[in-house]
């Protein structure tokens, strides 16, 4: 049997592989690469980064860090029933938040636009940038960073959009000065085109975060679904805001779908959620059966289309059936309207935002004297002032919400 350390897509950046030899190891390259991720600094400050609500408000409310082992799980199952290699979508699934910085999307968009003159902020672009440059762990053999140094199969399983930036596409997989690596580990691939992996994790972070938001605003309260149940109106407002933003169906579709989603019975004894033990028991059942229904309906599409045996890298497209794509929607769009979208127009949202156009403000100022050590010889080495503004994008990017916070009292008040 051929060594898999051997394959192609084990591979890691050429420079540095006499530098993480692991003679006489067991593991695979890619359980390698998931302890590179479990164990990195970025990794822990998920725990401390928002995913709907912010992160340390309440006790039972998910974080980037749950969330990122709740995809991570799903990713590995689906993966494993398509004959992916279990490690590499797991890997994708813990690693694909890495990028997000403080405040979520909230503050993605707001770093966007504060870095238009060094080509834009991006999740997806910043997870690539993390793992591939600014982890501590890996150097070549000039001294020069490598990130996590992880192989060609998994950084390509964590690429959501293999493209660079486009004028008027929001979505990117990768900064210009990053392209050097995006075309390493995507030699190849065609162009374009999402691994299979890719996919499975694309998936998985749409079951989770779909079901799991709803998980948390019934149990928090958020969510009435007695009340929607009832209320034409409300489901109008459910439907409007999930087309377009979740979905490509129609209005009408999508309310036909909603009034047969919500007479499921994974959803009626939710109807009545009063926090009670039985309730709870309820709601988890909800959580538990509606990911295994989205996982199985697109592992028995998939398999349906592409037959059995191994499906890897670009064997196969993820095939998800319609039904389960516009439940997967309408939760998302459950969730929209009665826990995220009430935030957008909430104080402490606008406020968060200026807390980063602010704090990026005062590092350009102040220079490599207001940052990290690793962030102030970056901006120390920088070229220009594109540079020198993606050292300090870079540097906020890494903080959590509450470092953000004391960050930034700290600066603007000195």
């Amino acid at each position: 049997m051929t060594d898999p350390a051997l394959h192609p897509l084990a591979k890691r950046w050429p420079a540095a592989e006499r530098l993480l030899a692991e003679p006489g190891s067991a593991r695979t390259p890619f359980q390698r690469d998931r302890a590179r991720i479990l164990h990195s600094a970025g990794f822990r400050r998920l725990a401390d980064k928002t995913q709907v609500h912010t992160a340390g408000t309440d006790d039972f409310l998910r974080t980037r860090l749950t969330h990122s082992l709740e995809v991570a799980q799903i990713s590995r199952e689906l993966g494993s029933a398509l004959g992916c290699d279990p490690d590499v979508a797991d890997v994708a699934g813990l690693a694909h938040d890495l990028g997000h910085p403080p405040f979520g999307h909230n503050g993605e968009d707001a770093l966007h636009e504060i870095a238009g003159p060094c080509g834009g902020f991006e999740g997806n672009a910043q997870t690539l940038r993390v793992v591939a440059r600014l982890e501590a762990k890996a150097v070549d053999v000039t001294g020069a960073s490598l990130g996590l140094n992880l192989t060609r199969a998994s950084l390509d399983a964590m690429c959501k959009y293999p493209w660079a930036a486009t004028e008027g596409v929001r979505k990117f997989g990768f900064y210009e000065d990053d392209r050097a690596v995006f075309e390493w580990f995507r030699g190849g691939a065609p162009e374009g085109a999402k691994s299979l992996e890719a996919q499975v994790m694309d998936w998985s972070d749409d079951v989770a975060y779909s079901v799991h938001d709803v998980e948390d605003g019934v149990y928090g309260g958020y969510i009435n679904l007695a009340k929607l149940m009832d209320d034409e109106a409300e489901q109008a407002a459910v439907c409007e805001g999930a087309a377009g933003r979740y979905s490509g169906e129609s209005t009408a579709v999508l309310g036909e779908a909603l009034r047969d989603l919500l007479r499921d019975p994974l959803l009626e004894p939710l109807h009545d959620y009063d926090g009670s033990f039985g309730a709870q028991v309820a709601l988890k059942r909800f959580t538990s059966d509606m990911v295994g229904r989205f996982v199985n309906a697109a592992a028995k599409a998939t398999r349906a289309q592409f037959g059995d045996g191994q499906l890897r890298r670009y064997d196969a497209d993820l095939v998800v059936p319609e039904q389960e794509r516009v439940q997967c929607a309408l939760l998302k769009g459950i969730a929209w309207r009665y826990v995220m979208e009430p935030r957008t127009s909430a104080d402490w949202y606008t406020r968060q935002r200026e807390i980063l156009r602010e704090l990026v403000a005062v590092l350009c100022a102040r220079g490599a004297d207001a940052m990290d050590p690793m962030f102030a010889e970056l901006w120390n080495r920088a070229a220009d002032d594109a540079a020198r503004l993606r050292v300090a994008v870079d540097q906020i990017a890494s903080l959590t919400d509450a470092s953000a916070v004391s960050w930034h009292h700290r600066l603007t008040t000195a």
